[in-house]
């Protein structure tokens, strides 16, 4: 598919792996789910791909002289999974009135529910075009861009998109000196929680914090391991392949930072994130031993204690789950966006998505009233 609009040609791509990675991380910026490494893992390990229900279909758009300009990382899904945003409700009502909802075209990072830029580069009116031209010259039912950025969202509402509204849990460093700060920043009935919980935690277990090349072969391979038994119980199987491990391990370097837990030298337990310029994101978690706290203390306390020493702004954890609110972690409104094709199924969605951002907002106030801090400011 090309169109030229203002000596601009859009175009896709078969995936990211296939371009110049310099030429992408230039407009991507720093974040690591976005960077060529990230992206092209996912495609060379087999992640998404043939098989996966997850067709590699980038979105570029590049000047009269084929220099890139702007980007959308863009799937071609057969279904709803790995997506954190659940449609599963839109699909089953467009099918029983008669309608093919998939494929669908998705831009985002697949399986991961991390906010950021979704429509890269100096064109985002230009992008959406062309996702527009794609779903409609092909007969597709819907495009969908989720965990946009703020900016990207309005570039969206400017061309009528609908924005869909959810919840997440984000930790805020605010000058703390260290962990201790931060626990004196809370009640003290949540202080001496969080405090009984790491106790608890760390009886019997060494934890080590290890960065790029400190985490070592064996360590992925545990890593894995624990990797593969969260993926079972959450998803009936794990998303990533192996290989996209070792891939990341080669080509991210100090953005992997894993948390491992270990008890008598072997591993027990681990929480890999992933380093960004002011961000701290847990995104894999598992364990081989249930031990009291240790998910608390892997996911939640040994990043918060990371971040506060690496200078970091903030911690996000991953979607979902009140229960990291007792914790310090504050509700952050997400965004989605959604092109519908058939004007009565938008009309449809556009009712429901109004409801539901109501319900959201009343939601979010009732959580920052719940907050642990002193101040009901924090």
């Amino acid at each position: 598919m090309a169109d030229r609009e203002s000596e601009v040609v859009a175009k896709l791509a078969s995936g990211v792996s296939g371009l110049n990675q310099a030429a992408w991380d230039r407009i991507v910026g720093n974040d690591p789910f976005l960077s060529h490494a990230f992206l092209a893992a996912l495609e060379i390990s087999g992640s998404v791909g043939k098989g996966t229900g997850w067709t590699p279909a980038t979105l570029l758009v590049e000047d009269s002289e084929s220099h890139l300009i702007s980007a959308a990382p863009a799937y071609l899904k057969t279904h709803s999974q790995g997506e954190y945003v659940f449609d599963h409700a839109w699909a089953d009502a467009f099918e029983r009135a008669g309608g093919s909802y998939f494929p669908k075209l998705q831009v985002c990072v697949p399986f991961t529910p991390v906010p950021g830029p979704r429509l890269l580069g100096k064109q985002p009116q230009h992008l959406l075009a062309a996702v527009e031209a794609v779903a409609v010259q092909n007969e597709i039912s819907s495009a969908h861009i989720t965990f946009i950025d703020d900016a990207g969202a309005a570039e969206c509402e400017r061309r009528g998109w609908l924005i869909r509204e959810g919840v997440q849990y984000h930790w805020f460093n605010r000058g703390y000196a260290d962990f201790d700060a931060f626990l004196g920043a809370l009640t003290s009935r949540k202080r001496k929680a969080i405090r009984k919980e790491r106790e608890a935690a760390s009886q019997g277990v060494e934890i080590r914090a290890l960065r790029g090349a400190e985490i070592g072969p064996a360590e992925w391979d545990a890593m894995w391991r624990f990797y593969q038994d969260t993926g079972s119980r959450k998803w009936g199987h794990p998303y990533l392949t192996r290989r996209f491990f070792d891939l990341i391990a080669e080509r991210m370097g100090d953005a992997l930072l894993l948390f491992l837990a270990l008890r008598d030298d072997e591993p027990i337990a681990g929480a890999l994130n992933l380093v960004g310029s002011d961000t701290l994101y847990g995104r894999y978690w598992g364990t081989t031993e249930e031990a009291p706290f240790l998910h608390f203390e892997l996911c939640y306390y040994q990043a918060i204690e990371w971040a506060i020493a690496n200078g970091l702004d903030s911690v996000q954890a991953g979607a979902q789950g009140e229960h990291k609110l007792a914790r310090g972690y504050e509700p952050v409104i997400t965004r989605s966006a959604h092109f519908i094709v058939d004007p009565g199924f938008r009309h449809a969605i556009e009712r429901f998505l109004e409801e539901e951002r109501r319900a959201v907002a009343a939601e979010v106030e009732w959580l920052k009233r719940a907050l642990p801090y002193k101040s009901s400011s924090a």
